[in-house]
């Protein structure tokens, strides 16, 4: 059995023991409005999470998420009020998305910047400039059709869940079936033997960060039809959540590993977590520290696995 195997295996057994434990102690947890508020919650969670296990397995990371978040929700929200059709607003929000990766690839890939720098300034200059842009006020008066994309509360559902598994569909099948996810693969695990195999490494980068980008938007634009008015600080807190949620699924933060299943897995254990703590009465701030020991716990366990590689290397 392969150790991403056993880390989705390891995840899912956390899940059911989770699970098991809110059915005795907070039998509440499951009631169906519960269940339908964490189903809708979590599905952009997911789509951003997609994008991140790309970036994760190319060997770089981005925790600039959270803030192209806010700025795709934004962007959708201007552009509904300014009265376009919803496919010119989805097109707006996920173009938005892929921009902001575009800049991060480059920094990236074409001047050899460390990623956690690069997607940190950006992060800080997407939500400052984002702030000042908006004086912190939320986008309102938005038009009904923009609302559950103009379908209704009950289709939305359905809608968001179609638009969710196609894309993890989408990205799950080509990583496993196409030939462009050798090179993905490749970069993260070596990326010099990648570039001796003729590989254009920084193309690879760039188009990944695009791309994780243009999820983030979609992600954003599902998030931002649900309310009636979009909030300029959107997406707090959402890079240490969906970085926990890829790596405790099974992606090595040193790049070249990483599990489509593990990641959902992943989303769904860490977006199950913070309303359990609320419903078993603990303070709902531990969420952050959870997410942060899962994060520890992983970089320690890649370095602890690196080494007895490199020992049994020697011998």
């Amino acid at each position: 059995m392969t150790p991403t195997r056993r880390r989705e295996i390891s995840v899912a057994a956390a899940l059911a023991v989770l699970c098991g434990a809110l059915a005795a102690a907070a039998p509440a947890y499951f009631s169906p409005e519960n269940l339908d508020d964490l189903f809708l919650a979590n599905l952009p969670l997911l789509i951003v999470a997609i994008g991140m296990t790309l970036v994760i397995v190319t060997g770089e990371i981005d925790i600039s998420v959270g803030s192209a978040f806010a700025v795709c929700s934004v962007v959708a929200g201007l552009a509904a009020r300014a009265g376009w059709p919803m496919p010119a607003i989805a097109a707006a929000a996920c173009g938005s998305g892929a921009a902001i990766g575009l800049l991060n690839g480059a920094l990236v890939a074409t001047l050899r910047l460390p990623s956690i720098i690069v997607t940190l300034a950006t992060m800080v200059a997407l939500r400052d400039g984002l702030r000042w842009a908006t004086q912190g006020a939320w986008i309102q008066n938005l038009p009904a059709s923009f609302q559950w994309f103009g379908a209704g509360q009950r289709a939305y559902p359905w809608i968001a869940l179609g638009i969710t598994v196609s894309s993890y569909a989408a990205v799950a099948w080509s990583m496993r079936h196409l030939a462009v996810a050798r090179t993905i693969f490749a970069t993260g695990s070596n990326p010099e033997a990648a570039r001796h195999a003729g590989i254009d490494v920084a193309r690879v980068k760039v188009a990944v960060f695009a791309i994780a980008g243009a999820l983030t938007g979609a992600a954003a634009m599902l998030n931002a039809v649900r309310f009636n008015q979009i909030p300029a600080n959107g997406g707090l807190g959402m890079e240490l959540a969906v970085i926990a949620a890829v790596v405790v699924g099974g992606a090595s933060i040193r790049g070249g590993e990483a599990s489509f299943t593990g990641t959902l897995l992943g989303v769904a254990l860490l977006g199950a977590i913070g309303p359990a703590l609320t419903f078993l009465g603990i303070n709902a701030y531990w969420e952050r520290a959870i997410q942060g020991a899962i994060i520890l716990a992983a970089v320690a366990g890649d370095a602890a696995r690196a080494e007895r590689w490199t020992l049994a290397g020697r011998t």
